[in-house]
């Protein structure tokens, strides 16, 4: 019987110990998720580029697979508006996260949350004169850094960009 009754409490407090970490969880992957449609819903597919000021620290550091490397908040900002949001251009490429994709994974030091992985799937689109048109997909992984209550999106690796 008292086999039985320490099982129990172990996985009774496994169950306390998820729950607990659930929460947690559940807050971190909605922020994260809101900041992805702040950065990508908003400033990459609207334009709206203010937002990019609030969640890119000046020593961001982007991986991409195809276009290389970017090493500063500066540079990152000017490639979006020359490139993406460029004014007057008659092709504008928008950027979708893919349903279902995204994963979270808090990192921890001493118990105190101080960062998260993020990955997941997007798919790009290029709107020629009202024409949408599918471009490529591709997976990501951000690395989002907690300072002083702020999230930040410290580095970024987008990777295996496909025509699909």
């Amino acid at each position: 019987m008292k086999q039985y009754l320490t099982l129990f409490l172990f996985f009774f407090g496994i169950g306390l110990s998820l729950n607990a970490q659930s929460d947690s969880y559940s807050e971190v992957y909605n922020t994260l998720k809101a900041n992805d449609s702040l950065i990508f819903d908003r400033s990459f597919n609207k334009c709206e580029l203010q937002y990019l000021d609030q969640l890119i620290p000046n020593d961001i550091e982007f991986y991409h697979d195809i276009a290389g490397i970017i090493d500063s908040k500066q540079q990152f900002i000017q490639i979006i508006k020359d490139g993406v949001c460029r004014p007057n251009s008659t092709i504008k490429p928008t950027r979708e996260l893919v349903d279902g994709s995204l994963e979270v994974f808090i990192l921890k030091s001493n118990g105190e949350i101080y960062g998260a992985l993020q990955n997941g799937i997007h798919k790009f689109y290029e709107t020629t004169n009202g024409n949408k048109v599918a471009g490529s997909t591709a997976k990501f992984s951000h690395l989002w850094i907690l300072e002083n209550g702020n999230w930040f999106l410290k580095r970024v690796i987008s990777f295996d960009h496909q025509m699909k």
